[in-house]
């Protein structure tokens, strides 16, 4: 069994004073300064990225952003107030170490829960916005992820205004079981409403919607932008290519693929969002 030990290694200094010496001479690099692309592997100036919408200056891939960023660019200006801020998740199931999960991502992450909603102005067009956080457990479906989103739906279908939902999913979350599951339904229903009232409901897909997110709110749209490159998909690759014995195409599951399938209406880049939201908006006839 020692072959299969990891051995530690450790260096030791010289000497005290001239280890003391060189922690003097190394430059102050604040944590959190450089950031590595996940595209193209290129460590870049974290400032660079956050002045170009969150997209790698060298080739183009994309970052993720938090509510916080996306909601900054795409809503004009001090126009957003937020509903349901403390709304916080329990735990119904009981579910082994989801309480210290629940306040670990709170406190990593800023916000309450996977998700943020509320009113504001896209080019001074008011709508009601969600926007899923995939800091926050990887902005999994939960109960409070539900009942945010049907509120914020129900909401904009009391004041007769368009809806835009930003999804951010790795899918319902595990740790509440059929609750979380529920939410596929309840979401589903409030957009009906929504629908049944004639009002416009737009829905754009991020990296990565998987899962019941995709199964529910996030495929109701009456019009579906995405993200170049998304992931968009219901069960992983390697599931599906079990389960019908074929190869997938390399492609499978991106956005440029289900644009030609046509499950997505238009790939928007992110620089161009808030104008293309703002033309959808008019053409629909919101004030």
């Amino acid at each position: 069994m020692g072959l299969f030990k990891k051995k530690k290694y450790f260096t030791v200094p010289m000497n005290v004073e001239t280890s003391k010496a060189e922690e003097e001479n190394q430059p102050a690099i604040p944590d959190g300064m450089w950031v590595k692309c996940n595209s193209c592997g290129k460590i870049i100036y974290k400032k660079e990225i956050d002045e170009n919408h969150k997209i790698c200056t060298h080739c183009g891939g994309y970052f993720r952003m938090s509510a916080d960023e996306r909601i900054a660019s795409i809503m004009d200006r001090g126009t957003f107030k937020e509903f349901n801020y403390g709304m916080i998740a329990k735990n119904p199931l009981n579910f082994p170490g989801y309480k210290d999960k629940l306040i670990e991502s709170q406190e990593k992450s800023g916000i309450t829960d996977g998700v943020t909603t509320g009113l504001g102005k896209v080019n001074g067009k008011n709508v009601v916005l969600a926007v899923m956080d995939s800091n926050f457990m990887m902005g999994s479906m939960g109960s409070v992820v539900g009942e945010k989103i049907t509120q914020a739906i129900e909401i904009a279908t009391a004041r007769k205004e368009p809806v835009i939902i930003f999804t951010c999913s790795g899918g319902a979350r595990m740790q509440e079981g059929i609750l979380s599951l529920m939410q596929m339904a309840k979401t589903s229903a409030a957009l009906k409403r929504h629908d049944e009232a004639g009002l416009l409901y737009i829905s754009v897909i991020t990296d990565p919607t998987t899962g019941g997110v995709t199964a529910s709110y996030a495929s109701l749209g009456d019009i579906i932008l995405a993200e170049p490159k998304a992931l968009i998909g219901f069960a992983g690759r390697r599931v599906i290519e079990q389960t019908i014995k074929q190869k997938l195409p390399d492609e499978f599951q991106t956005s440029e693929f289900l644009l030609e399938h046509g499950f997505v209406d238009k790939i928007v880049k992110r620089e161009e969002m808030k104008e293309t939201l703002s033309v959808l908006l008019s053409l629909h006839g919101c004030k």
